[in-house]
């Protein structure tokens, strides 16, 4: 079989996408564990794929996902087109810059944007916009990790964003955010009745074993993830859904979603994180449309990057934004007042 696979790629020009050559110290490992080790935004299921296919290879042959790899061995993911060019270009895509100066910009971005051109999205991210609205300054390089963008949001997330324009900028700015001096808070829909007022969420944050897209919560002294704490409070009471300030400590992948998550109330809306199902509320048919129709409103996780704080890095001013619910968050906010509002607190005492 292996032979055959040969024969095929023999015909076929393969590209080099990723390499990879194993530890010396390491014990006998399966390629596919290997690969997804390597390459945790790839599930098993694909990198399996990848090797029926015959696109995995280990010293310059193809390999089946069984194989064990071994202290030296270089393993190679093949592909049948070039790797993408990862240099990011210019593109005339609208943004929201709601202030902008010498050393910064900051934006609002809007959901369902890429923040940075990776893995699917090569093309129409943020960073490509802002590389179009500072095309005329000779000075800002897209491509020089020294300026540019300080930190992420998600790409359903909605919200502020600061962008260095300058490598001191950035530096500085990225300072404060090491040494957790800046100020960020989130507006989130989350599924349940919150019972205190208030809290505090402490864990490690790490990616999720059995699903390498999502992240998962370790204990702090497990030793395992990034250290993580997310303070909330309650703003609105909807009975089944509640509506939450988020205020960030640290700055993990998906934390508020993951934080959200391991306390038993995840993000409205957040399908990675289980909230596209209906997880309080009535059994009536009446009560499932009207919550279909919520998740078409807000058709993704209901969080929203709401206001952000930090000093300026050249005139040493204390700087603050506050932004907007975006319609769709609005509209679903709306529609739950409603609903409660037709409804009595005994509804909600029943679940």
């Amino acid at each position: 079989m292996t032979e055959q696979i040969q024969d095929i790629i023999e015909e076929e020009q393969l590209y080099e996408h990723f390499r990879f050559v194993a530890d010396p110290g390491m014990a006998p490992l399966r390629v596919d564990k290997f690969m997804c080790e390597k390459l945790p935004h790839s599930s098993r299921n694909r990198i399996q794929t990848a090797a029926d296919s015959g696109f995995v290879h280990v010293g310059g042959r193809p390999v089946k996902s069984n194989y064990k790899v071994r202290p030296g061995d270089v393993v190679t993911l093949m592909l049948d087109r070039p790797r993408h060019d990862t240099s990011i270009v210019a593109e005339d895509i609208p943004i929201n810059v709601v202030y902008e100066d010498d050393d910064l910009m900051v934006v609002n971005k809007e959901a369902g944007m890429v923040v940075h051109p990776g893995a699917g999205n090569f093309t129409g991210t943020l960073v490509n916009a802002i590389a179009w609205h500072l095309r005329d300054l000779k000075s800002y390089d897209p491509n020089d990790p020294e300026v540019g963008l300080v930190h992420r949001i998600d790409k359903d997330t909605s919200g502020l964003l600061v962008v260095a324009k300058t490598p001191r900028a950035k530096s500085e700015l990225g300072l404060q955010f090491f040494n957790k001096t800046t100020h960020r808070s989130y507006n989130a829909l989350v599924w349940g009745n919150l019972t205190e007022e208030e809290g505090r969420i402490e864990g490690n944050i790490a990616r999720d074993p059995k699903d390498r897209l999502r992240m998962t919560v370790m204990s702090p002294d497990s030793g395992i993830g990034k250290e993580a704490v997310t303070h909330w409070r309650v703003l609105e009471r909807f009975g089944y859904v509640t509506l939450i300030e988020c205020r960030l400590e640290t700055g993990r992948t998906h934390q508020i979603r993951a934080h959200m998550k391991h306390i038993g109330h995840p993000l409205f809306g957040d399908e990675r994180y289980g909230g596209m199902e209906i997880l309080r509320g009535e059994r009536s048919a009446t009560y499932k449309a009207f919550i279909q129709n919520c998740f078409k409103l807000c058709p993704r996780q209901a969080l929203h990057a709401r206001t952000l704080g930090f000093v300026h890095p050249t005139t040493k001013q204390q700087m603050d934004f506050t932004s907007e619910w975006p319609d769709d968050l609005t509209k679903l906010v709306e529609k739950w007042r409603g609903y409660i509002g037709g409804t009595t607190r005994d509804t909600f005492n029943k679940d």
